[in-house]
């Protein structure tokens, strides 16, 4: 399995990476919007900041501190040439998923006895999340020339496909939070978070120590 195929770079966007040498803007929009919505990880993740946050105004303040850090790491890494094994950074984009299931279900406040800094803790893993993205188009040896336009316009369609997956969650999270059964099953859903998290942890952590 090559890196590319097994950290979410389907064959069409890799042929086409390989083969751009110019600025284009619609396929790096395209292509980082399908990357958002298509990126599991980083749904998940999402997914667990915004289970508890019922006014819009934090939901925005969360969102909007998650994309400061992935898009500082992700411009700052692919310009600055900053190499870092994929399968660990996916690793700890894994651990990531689990820390804000067990933080959802009160881990931290049982365990410690207090509840850590969450807006930082998201500004933290979303500056992971971008150096996972960094990572992906590494791989590919991109053009130097107008590099920065490029990731521009993968940044931005990495957030627009951010909105839409967004918009959805909140859509479905919305209406079942009419219903008391939405947190009868918010044990069962952070747990669910954690164990998808822990599977996504020990799939790229086999990656890492087996060099496939």
């Amino acid at each position: 399995m090559s890196v590319a195929i097994a950290h979410g770079v389907d064959a069409n966007t890799k042929q086409f990476l390989q083969a751009n040498q110019g600025v284009a803007i619609g396929p790096f929009l395209y292509i980082g919007a399908k990357h958002m919505v298509t990126g599991y990880d980083h749904l998940l993740f999402l997914f667990g900041v915004i289970f508890f946050l019922f006014r819009t105004r934090d939901i925005i303040r969360y969102v909007s501190l998650f994309t400061l850090g992935h898009s500082f790491t992700l411009f700052f890494g692919v310009l600055a040439g900053i190499e870092v094994n994929a399968y660990l950074i996916d690793a700890i984009i894994g651990l990531s998923v689990v820390y804000k299931g067990f933080d959802n279900l009160g881990g931290f406040q049982c365990l410690l006895g207090k509840q850590p800094n969450t807006q930082a803790a998201v500004l933290i893993f979303g500056l992971f999340h971008g150096l996972g993205l960094a990572t992906k188009l590494q791989d590919f040896a991109l053009p130097q020339q107008d590099l920065w336009k490029n990731l521009l316009a993968f940044n931005i369609g990495v957030e627009i496909g951010q909105v839409l997956a967004l918009l959805i969650m909140l859509l479905l999270l919305n209406s079942w939070r009419r219903f008391k059964s939405y947190f009868y099953f918010a044990v069962l859903n952070n747990t669910l978070l954690m164990t998808g998290g822990l599977i996504l942890f020990g799939y790229q952590m086999a990656g890492f120590l087996l060099g496939t």
